[in-house]
C-alpha cells in the first residue's frame, strides 16, 4: 500500500484550527445560492419576455415571470440549490435534462393558457436560460475548485477504522483535491503503524469494550476536539456490525454525519445499487457497459462524427499537408502500429510531426525519457520538426486518427492507443485497458496529457473502461476543446 502524505494546506488539523471552530472551512462562498438564482430567473425572464413583446403577445411581462417560476421551480425541485450541489458540477447534460423537464412543464402551460406565440420563436426564447445556467454552473465550479486546492470549502473528516484500511482512505483522500473532504484526525482500531502524519484524535480497541457506550464516547470526543463535520468508517473485522451500529446511533442522536468506505475505488455512483436482505446492508455494483442501446449509440457517434470531420475538414487537412511537406522532407503522414481492442494490431495514421527517421534515433534518446513508466516522452524532443511542434502544441497532428475512427479500429474517445513494446510490458492490470476501442481523446487528453505520471495514465484508462457511458463520452468531447485550446501537457 503507497502512503501518501497530505500537503500542508489539506491538514487543517493545526492547533489554531482546532480552537476557533468559528473558521470551519466547510462553507463554501455566500454567493453561490444568489448567483444561481439570479441567472436562472434573469437567463428565463428577460429571452421570454423580449421575444414574447417582438411577437405580440398580450402579457409578455406574465410570460416571463411564468419561464422564471418555472425553471427555478424545475432546479429546486432537482436540488440544485441545495448546499451540496451548489459548485459541483460543471457539466452540461445534467442542466440540459433539466432544460427538457422545463420545456416539457411549458409545453403543458402554453396548451392550458392558449398561449399562441409561434413554436419556434418560444423555444428559442428558452435556450438563454440552458446557456446561462450552464455558464453559471461552470464558474461555480472553477471557483469552488481552486478553493480546495486551498483547502476551504471543504469538510473535516474522521476517519475511524483499522490502521491499514484507515491509512488507505486517508491517502486516496490526500493524493487528490477534487473532492470535499479533507482529513483533521483519525481514529485506529486496535494497534498497527501510522505513516500518514494525520493526528490521532483517540484509538480504539480490538474488541468492543464491555460498556456499550465506550467506542461511542471515545469517537464522539474526537469528532469535538478536532470540529469534524463527517465520521468516515472504513469497516474491517475489528470494527463492524453490532460495533459500527452502535457508534452510528451515537453520531445520529448528535446530529452527526456518518459515511461508510465500502472498499470500492475508481467505481461510478452510476453503477453502485444499495439493497438489503435480512438486514444486512449491501451495495450491488452493475457491471461495466459492454453492449446495448449505448454501444450502438457511441458506434454511430464515431462512425458519422469521423466522416463528418474529414468532409469538414478536408480542406485544411491540405494546408496541412503542403506545410509538413515544405518545411521538411519525407511523406506528410505518419504511419504506427498500434494495439487495439482485445490485442489486435492496427496502423494509425497520423501528421507527421518529426523528421524522417525518429524511429531510429529513439534508443539514443532514452535516457533523456521524461516519462517514469512504459511511455516515452521528452519535453523539448529534437526530433520534432518546427510544423510539427505547432501541430502537437494544438493537438492537430492527431485528426487523421478519424481515418481509424471511421474503420472501427479507433473510437473518438477511449484510452491512448499503446504502441506493442509498452503491451508487452503489461501486467494484468494494465491489460485491462485494451478490453475497449482505443480513442482520440479520452481522461488523459482532458486531464494533463503528458504532464501525467504513468500510474496516473493507467489509473484514467482503467477508470474510463470501468465507468464508460454515452453521456460520459459526449462530456468529455466537450471537455477536450478546452484542453486543446489551454495546450497543458502537449509536447
Amino acid at each position: 500500500m503507497r502512503h501518501v502524505h497530505f500537503p500542508a494546506q489539506r491538514v487543517a488539523g493545526s492547533a489554531q484550527e482546532s480552537t476557533e471552530p468559528s473558521r470551519r472551512l466547510g462553507h463554501k462562498a455566500r454567493w453561490y445560492l444568489p448567483a444561481a438564482v439570479t441567472a436562472d430567473v434573469l437567463g428565463a425572464a428577460l429571452p421570454v419576455g423580449l421575444v414574447f413583446e417582438a411577437a405580440g403577445q398580450v402579457r409578455p411581462l406574465y410570460c416571463a415571470l411564468g419561464a422564471a417560476l418555472a425553471w427555478t421551480a424545475v432546479q429546486a425541485l432537482r436540488r440544485r440549490y441545495a448546499a451540496r450541489s451548489l459548485g459541483e458540477s460543471r457539466g452540461v447534460l445534467p442542466v440540459l435534462h433539466d432544460w427538457l423537464i422545463l420545456i416539457g412543464v411549458l409545453a403543458v402551460a402554453r396548451v392550458v393558457t392558449e398561449e399562441d406565440t409561434p413554436r419556434l420563436s418560444a423555444l428559442g426564447a428558452l435556450v438563454p436560460a440552458l446557456l446561462i445556467t450552464v455558464a453559471c454552473h461552470k464558474l461555480t465550479y472553477r471557483h469552488l475548485s481552486a478553493a480546495r486546492r486551498e483547502a476551504q470549502a471543504v469538510s473535516r473528516v474522521l476517519v475511524v477504522g483499522e490502521p491499514d484500511a484507515a491509512e488507505d482512505v486517508i491517502a486516496h483522500l490526500a493524493a487528490r483535491t477534487d473532492h470535499p473532504y479533507v482529513v483533521v484526525g483519525m481514529v485506529p482500531v486496535g494497534r498497527g503503524p501510522l505513516d500518514s502524519g494525520v493526528p490521532v484524535a483517540a484509538r480504539l480497541g480490538d474488541a468492543a469494550p464491555e460498556a456499550s457506550d465506550g467506542d461511542s464516547a471515545a469517537v464522539l470526543g474526537a469528532v469535538r476536539s478536532h470540529h469534524a463535520d463527517l465520521v468516515l468508517v472504513a469497516p474491517g473485522a475489528r470494527f463492524a456490525g453490532e460495533r459500527l451500529r452502535r457508534v452510528a446511533w451515537a453520531l445520529h442522536d448528535a446530529g452527526l454525519e456518518l459515511a461508510v468506505f465500502p472498499g470500492l475505488v475508481e467505481v461510478s455512483v452510476k453503477r453502485l445499487e444499495t439493497l438489503s436482505a435480512g438486514g444486512l446492508a449491501m451495495l450491488r455494483v452493475v457491471p461495466p457497459v459492454s453492449r446495448g442501446v449505448q454501444t450502438l449509440l457511441k458506434s454511430a457517434l464515431d462512425r458519422a462524427g469521423a466522416a463528418l470531420g474529414l468532409l469538414l475538414l478536408s480542406p485544411f487537412f491540405l494546408g496541412v499537408v503542403l506545410a509538413i511537406r515544405l518545411g521538411s522532407r519525407g511523406p506528410a503522414f505518419y504511419r504506427q502500429r498500434r494495439i487495439g481492442r482485445g490485442g489486435a494490431p492496427f496502423v494509425m495514421w497520423k501528421f507527421r510531426t518529426m523528421v524522417v527517421d525518429a524511429d531510429a534515433r529513439k534508443a539514443e534518446l532514452a535516457g533523456a525519457n521524461e516519462n517514469d513508466g512504459l511511455m516515452f516522452k521528452m519535453r523539448r524532443d529534437p526530433r520534432v520538426t518546427r510544423v510539427g511542434r505547432l501541430l502537437r502544441r494544438t493537438s492537430m497532428d492527431e485528426l487523421p486518427q478519424l481515418f481509424n475512427v471511421l474503420t472501427g479500429r479507433m473510437s473518438l474517445v477511449g484510452p491512448r492507443p499503446p504502441l506493442p513494446e509498452e503491451v508487452a510490458q503489461y501486467d494484468e492490470v494494465e491489460l485491462r485497458r485494451l478490453t475497449v476501442r482505443p480513442g482520440m481523446t479520452g481522461l488523459w487528453q482532458i486531464s494533463g496529457r503528458s504532464d501525467l505520471s504513468w500510474d496516473e495514465t493507467i489509473q484514467l484508462d482503467l477508470q474510463y473502461v470501468d465507468n464508460w457511458s454515452f453521456t460520459s463520452d459526449v462530456d468529455v468531447m466537450g471537455r477536450t476543446l478546452r484542453a486543446v485550446v489551454d495546450g497543458r501537457g502537449a509536447y
